[in-house]
């Protein structure tokens, strides 16, 4: 079968994963426009926002770990939906949040219905998919950023309509349940695929022994940490300009919009070669000169920075669990490789917004976040070098042909 002919003939399976992806952000994504109106109900210095964006994250790194169990043991169609449920309702509670221990509760709890999801995803992809991975990868990344970028951008308006933030932030379980009732439509394609590859399932591995496993983590947790940072942090920092709420909302929009066409055009370009090192060079550098433009002319060429910004975070995320993939054939062993690779990333990318809120608080400026993010992504350059596909096998003892 061709790689076309493969995809058009399950495009209600490519629709459901493009619904689910959609949830994996609006629940953090949503509260950076809305974070004046929030501030204005309940009193949250900027380290205390910060944890609205660190402790799902950290859940989410937590999480990681026990998706690929809970898929084994319950199903990878029936795991995904109860996340999805999950996140629905965490969403949903948001609207009678009234402090910020409600708040902090809601996020944490769709952290980790967040986290299963994204355990499981990349499995089914590589399996269902094995000729158009990069591309299939780059479609699921792409709805991610997509929800974070409609959630940033319709928010406030949400909350103007509908008269409150709490309606706002409730409006995403609507969503939820729309990719709920789509991916039980495409229960059958799921379950009966997995029971077909029950007899050949392979053992859980633990990559903890595993040195090129921890720096796949470390290098996946310290670009996320960009995006988690970004997420959290760049609407106050324009409000702070003297921006309108809606105008950082919109900016916020317009980067993650950025971050879509990366997440579709960069693991395009990566399909070509299996050395994905010239595309990680290129975003991580858009990266870089996004940062340096934040702190030495933030209000001159807003747009320019955003789009650098969102360009290269964009086309990291996806990259960063393609280059893991690259190192399994199996898909089985591969979804438990980026399951383990996402843990470790989210666990690290958690104390960015914290680290951020915490240098606000006390120097009364991001400037130093920024550049902070800025001399860690050209850190990441260095480790770009070592992702030589040749020497892919060597580092994982169990061949990938076992699954």
């Amino acid at each position: 079968m061709t790689r076309t002919s493969q995809t058009s003939s399950r495009a209600p399976l490519i629709l459901a994963l493009v619904l689910v992806g959609l949830n994996l952000r609006p629940s953090m994504a949503a509260i950076g426009p809305l974070l004046t109106s929030i501030r204005g109900s309940i009193p949250l210095s900027y380290t205390l926002v910060s944890l609205l964006t660190m402790l799902p994250v950290l859940a989410m790194g937590f999480a990681m770990f026990r998706g690929a169990r809970l898929a084994a043991r319950w199903g990878e169609h029936r795991a995904i939906a109860v996340s999805l449920l999950v996140i629905g309702l965490a969403s949903l509670a948001r609207l009678y949040a009234s402090s910020a221990l409600d708040l902090i509760l809601s996020a944490v709890v769709a952290g980790a219905g967040i986290a299963v999801i994204q355990s499981v995803m990349p499995g089914i992809i590589k399996s269902r998919f094995p000729d158009a991975v990069a591309l299939l990868m780059g479609v699921y990344v792409t709805a991610i950023m997509g929800g974070a970028a409609l959630s940033a951008s319709v928010s406030p308006f949400i909350g103007a309509w509908l008269g409150g933030w709490q309606h706002a932030l409730a409006a995403w379980a609507a969503l939820a349940a729309v990719a709920l009732a789509a991916w039980y439509a495409i229960r059958g394609d799921i379950v009966s695929f997995s029971a077909g590859e029950q007899a050949a399932r392979a053992p859980s591995e633990s990559f903890s022994s595993r040195p090129r496993a921890w720096l796949l983590g470390i290098f996946f947790g310290l670009g996320t940490a960009s995006y988690t940072c970004v997420l959290a942090w760049l609407p106050p920092f324009y409000v702070e300009q003297g921006w309108q709420d809606t105008h950082a909302g919109l900016l916020l929009a317009y980067l993650t919009s950025m971050e879509v066409v990366s997440g579709l055009v960069t693991p395009a370009l990566a399909s070509r070669s299996l050395d994905r090192r010239p595309v990680l060079l290129l975003v991580l550098a858009s990266v870089i000169l996004g940062f340096t433009g934040l702190i030495l002319a933030p209000i001159a060429y807003p747009i320019v920075w955003a789009g650098l910004l969102g360009f290269g975070i964009g086309g990291l995320f996806p990259m960063s669990l393609i280059v893991a993939m690259d190192h399994m054939d199996a898909p089985r062993r591969a979804g438990q490789l980026t399951a383990f690779v996402q843990g470790v990333g989210y666990l690290i990318a958690a104390m960015s917004p914290l680290i951020a809120g915490y240098i606000k608080d006390v120097s009364s400026s991001f400037t130093q976040a920024w550049l902070l993010l800025a001399l860690v992504s050209a850190g990441m350059l260095g480790m770009v070098v070592r992702f030589r596909p040749a020497e892919y096998p060597r580092h994982f003892a169990v061949q990938a042909g076992r699954a």
